[in-house]
């Protein structure tokens, strides 16, 4: 109970990922500057109270254009930033084709990991996001049996798991939770300079004991790190 009391307050944190329709490309193109310029204010508006971060998919995925990962200390914040962008000019023009909504805890598996790798994993549940220039996002669900195994087991496979991405330390890990908010069971983002040392890394985790217990991880974003003007500069 102590340890629970000396953990960090959780946070809400959501990815939500927009698509242009291609009519808005067709107007004239100074509604369109208004248009950007308007959205862009209300990201402003919010950055002092949330923590706010834009991506472009544009040339990385073919069903969304750019998404914001927003991290607040309550849900209600969350809300009322995107009912604000709701109200804006561009969102009739916007499609939202995935969303995740998580939260932060404190992991069941790294205080055991810790013991084994002191240097491994800070076992820190608060988001500081880095400066890397993508960030790689991903739901993920383990399956039933997953969770039937004992814990000596389970903690046995997320420690080579953990060994797993100590190998690629130009990678950070945002784990967060999102059991009975949103579909899936965890959202994942890894931050870093170099999409081919993520490719990598996955590859190798893809042979890991834990494996098979994985149900699903898809849909997989790349999603390069923009302000929100430049973001909204690509979308036509």
């Amino acid at each position: 109970m102590a340890d629970r009391a000396a953990s960090p307050p959780p946070q809400y944190v959501k990815f939500t990922f927009f698509r242009i329709d291609p009519a808005w490309r067709r107007i004239e193109p100074l509604r369109k500057s208004e248009d950007k310029e308007e959205f862009a204010a209300v990201v402003a508006k919010f950055e002092d109270s949330l923590i706010l971060r834009t991506y472009s998919t544009v040339g990385t995925r073919g069903d969304c254009d750019f998404f914001l990962w927003t991290v607040g200390s309550n849900l209600d914040e969350i809300q009322a930033f995107h009912a604000a962008l709701n109200q804006t000019r561009l969102a009739g023009y916007l499609s939202t084709p995935h969303s995740f909504l998580s939260v932060t805890r404190r992991s069941q598996y790294v205080k055991a990991h810790q013991r084994e790798d002191p240097a491994g994993h800070g076992g820190m549940r608060t988001i500081v996001p880095g400066n890397g220039k993508y960030l790689f996002v991903y739901p993920f669900w383990k399956t039933a049996e997953w969770y039937q195994l004992p814990m000596e087991k389970r903690q046995e496979m997320m420690n080579e798991h953990f060994r797993i991405g100590h190998r690629f330390p130009d990678l950070t890990i945002h784990t967060t939770y999102a059991f009975g908010l949103d579909d899936p069971e965890f959202v994942l983002g890894f931050e870093g300079d170099n999409p081919d040392s993520f490719v990598e890394c996955v590859v190798q985790l893809r042979e890991a004991k834990q494996r098979p217990y994985t149900l699903r991880d898809t849909p997989i974003f790349t999603g390069a790190r923009e302000t929100i003007q430049s973001a909204l500069a690509k979308l036509g």
